[in-house]
């Protein structure tokens, strides 16, 4: 056996048994969902600055993307309005919600799951000058070791920019 074989085959052997080391990723798994979502939001910028309620509803769309490995997991999220749509009470002004958020992960696990906190922005745009209006959420999302993710909504709030 010459020296370029013996290479060959330690590498060989090497591969196989670091192949046969690694634990293995649980492959990436994807929540693509879209939630209809209804809710009215004080507006104080609109009206001339007498504000008004607003009432949206419309479709947000959710993609959510992780991979686990061993008792650490990371990913991605994002978030956009697709057609969020409203009218102002008083005034009958037509409003938009558009933007998009998106959010980059990494965190282990402690006791079986992981949690995380993450914050979402999208902003109200009305059609006149002075009333656009950011909305913030935040969102908690739970991973468990096995693969299952839930998302709750909370702490809606919004200002005027």
């Amino acid at each position: 056996m010459n020296s370029t074989q013996a290479v060959s085959r330690i590498s060989l052997l090497a591969l196989v048994a670091v192949t046969l080391a690694v634990v293995p990723a649980q492959a990436a798994i994807q929540v693509n969902d879209t939630t209809t979502i209804a809710l009215q939001v004080f507006v104080p910028c609109a009206a001339g600055g007498a504000g008004e309620i607003v009432d949206l509803a419309g479709p947000l769309h959710t993609l959510v993307s992780f991979t686990i490995n061993g008792n650490s997991v990371s990913g991605y999220s994002h978030f956009q309005p697709q057609g969020i749509v409203g009218v102002g009470e008083t005034t009958g002004e037509k409003y938009q919600a558009t933007g998009v958020t998106q959010e980059s992960f990494k965190t282990a696990f402690f006791n079986g799951q992981a949690n995380l906190t993450y914050v979402n922005n999208f902003r109200i745009i009305g059609q006149a000058s002075g009333n656009n209006y950011l909305v913030h959420e935040t969102l908690h999302l739970t991973f468990n070791a096995n693969g299952t993710l839930t998302v709750s909504h909370d702490n809606f709030s919004a200002t005027c920019q």
